[in-house]
């Protein structure tokens, strides 16, 4: 006898069966879709950490590339801080400084007063380097800024021989006034943060009484030191990026002819921003639009020396002139160093362990290639060193 009542029961057996194994499949693909969202999630931190990492390496090595010895003694140079850029503003003032600045020989300073006339006006007004006041004892007897730059030029110049050419000393009694020159002489003749300080405490408790003077820092309110601007150098110095500003090029040893020509150009583009592949056409040569390689080669065109076509890289420049041991390098040498690649940077030897070029974190600015640790770090110095001027 057959049995049909069993049919159903199976087929609902096997149905049965069915539903639960699609249950355990649907709760495997979930955990297994959590098990992947978990492992993403993991790759995906890892990543930013890696990321985080190599951007403080890259901060890190900036910091040593620019970290230089800042002596800003008599005749000394002095290291700008680099982390403001001047404005196109500002630099419409270029020319103009620097033609006046050239009439007393001092036309290095060029981006050194255009970091003063950014922090003094950002290049807006009639009289962008804010000279009435030294001028006339008042402000705005300066009615156009050809007057400002020719008055101010003059105006700085004076401090900074008084100061004994102590540039921060100069930049401070710019803003102080001269009577601090004569405070810091008496107090052992050399420009410090302290004597800023309690120069400006001395001058306000005088002159707190003419409501004239506020604080508007911080730092000015803790100690009490309103008059004028006591983070002034500070101030100046950080639209000064990684330039050494020295005293009449005074940085050079033994130069001359078309070396000293060449290192006498290449001051005259201190402060200028670096330019990954700039230099390579006449309009960004007349813009000062430099990296490594063209700072070099437009440098040695303007001495009357011929370092090959426009475009010259350094894979170009390593093969000039002739290879010299380290031991005998001369003022006008050609350094490279092995950076993102082998000989992937060059600069001019300018004496004193010290060398100009146009640097990625610091612009057209002079280093120490021995005593800083980045530049003559043994990854980056193979002593390479290639004479082109004999």
């Amino acid at each position: 006898m057959i049995n049909r009542s069993a049919a159903p029961k199976n087929a609902a057996n096997e149905l049965a069966k069915q539903a639960i194994k699609k249950a355990i499949k649907a709760k495997l693909n979930l955990l297994s879709l959590k098990a992947k969202l978990y492992i993403g999630a993991a790759l995906l931190a890892v990543l930013l950490l890696v990321i985080m990492i190599a951007g403080m390496v890259s901060i890190i090595q900036n910091i040593a590339e620019n970290s230089e010895t800042d002596s800003s003694g008599a005749g000394a140079g002095i290291v700008g801080y680099g982390t403001a850029q001047v404005s196109t503003q500002v630099l419409q003032y270029e020319s103009a400084i620097k033609s006046e600045l050239d009439k007393y020989g001092k036309g290095e300073y060029t981006p050194l007063l255009l970091a003063l006339i950014m922090q003094e006006s950002t290049g807006a007004g009639n009289d962008p380097m804010q000279a009435s006041e030294s001028k006339c004892g008042y402000i705005g007897c300066i009615t156009n800024p050809s007057e400002s730059i020719q008055y101010g030029v003059k105006h700085f110049l004076d401090v900074m021989a008084k100061a004994n050419n102590d540039i921060k000393l100069t930049l401070q009694s710019y803003n102080f006034g001269g009577g601090f020159i004569n405070y810091v002489n008496e107090r052992g003749g050399a420009y410090t943060y302290e004597l800023a300080i309690s120069f400006s405490q001395m001058m306000y408790q005088k002159l707190a009484h003419t409501g004239i003077y506020k604080c508007h820092r911080p730092e000015a309110i803790q100690h009490n030191a309103c008059y004028g601007d006591i983070k002034y150098v500070d101030a100046v110095l950080r639209y000064l990026p990684a330039t050494a500003v020295g005293g009449g090029g005074g940085t050079v040893v033994n130069a001359s002819g078309a070396v000293k020509k060449a290192i006498e150009t290449g001051q005259t583009a201190l402060g200028r921003p670096y330019f990954w592949g700039g230099g390579r056409s006449n309009a960004s040569i007349a813009r000062k639009e430099f990296d490594c390689s063209s700072f070099v080669w437009w440098a040695y065109r303007e001495a009357g020396v011929n370092l090959g076509p426009m475009g010259a890289t350094t894979e170009t420049l390593k093969h000039l002139g002739k290879r010299v041991p380290a031991s005998d390098i001369q003022v006008g040498d050609l350094i490279f160093w092995n950076t993102y690649k082998v000989d992937g940077h060059v600069g001019i030897y300018i004496g004193n362990d010290q060398f100009i070029g146009a640097q990625s974190s610091g612009g057209v600015s002079i280093a120490n290639f021995r005593s800083n640790s980045y530049w003559g770090g043994a990854k980056q110095w193979k002593g390479h060193v290639r004479r082109v001027v004999q």
